[in-house]
């Protein structure tokens, strides 16, 4: 992990159990009033004996964090400083993490989750973290699908007013009493048998699936939302 600063510590002690608080409270106020697919997660957790791995872009994660607090769930999170901070505040708030990313340590977290998914765990995978590029999947989540047998559901969610932090992705959270939508994706299973171009194909897949649901959740309000700092794109 990247060395910590002097004032970590009081971050990780003080503000992250204070914001965890104050993320709990505008949780209760939210209204999920669109929600699109919820067959889908039926369908791919009744027909897996190892959980499902449940999949989002980095700029949507606060919110699955309340939907999915029931599901089990264990998240992998970069050993970055800024993924301490996430783990931390996951953990917070009752998710449990594993720690590597594409970057540094991604073997070993894969094998880590993917040994927690036998024990009874869902996963959870953030497709284009920890620092981008925005909206484009990594290939993690197809190999951790190809590993563990277990299918790929993808999420996302949008809502009608959101803060907007100067991140790379453009993170948001919904503002207290936002309206939500949310969508459940058709499930994705990658065969044990899948490689070279196969599995391209299924990360490509993930990939477009997931920039369709975006743009289907941010539309119930409007328009689609920036997709990082300096990148404006359509989904055709």
């Amino acid at each position: 992990m990247k060395s910590i600063y002097w004032y970590d510590p009081i971050l990780f002690n003080i503000a992250i159990p204070l914001f965890s608080l104050f993320i709990r409270l505008i949780f209760l106020s939210y209204r999920l009033v669109k929600i699109q697919g919820t067959e889908n997660e039926e369908r791919a957790l009744s027909g897996s004996k190892n959980g499902i791995i449940y999949a989002s872009w980095h700029q949507r994660l606060i919110y699955h964090v309340h939907r999915l607090h029931d599901r089990h769930v264990t998240v992998m999170v970069s050993q970055s400083r800024d993924g301490e901070y996430a783990a931390r505040f996951i953990n917070a708030l009752g998710m449990k993490d594993v720690r590597g990313s594409s970057s540094h340590g991604g073997t070993d977290a894969l094998n880590e989750l993917k040994n927690r998914m036998k024990e009874g765990a869902n996963g959870g995978m953030v497709l284009d973290g920890p620092l981008g590029p925005p909206r484009v999947a990594k290939i993690g989540t197809v190999i951790l699908a190809r590993m563990t047998g277990v299918p790929i559901i993808p999420i996302v969610w949008g809502a009608d007013r959101c803060w907007e932090l100067n991140s790379w992705d453009r993170f948001i959270i919904p503002k207290p009493f936002a309206r939500i939508s949310y969508y459940y994706g058709e499930p994705i299973w990658v065969p044990s048998s899948a490689s070279g171009q196969e599995m391209e194909e299924y990360r490509r897949l993930l990939e477009d699936r997931l920039n369709f649901m975006t743009r289907w959740c941010d539309e119930q309000f409007g328009e689609e939302r920036p997709w990082g700092k300096s990148v404006k794109e359509n989904i055709e």
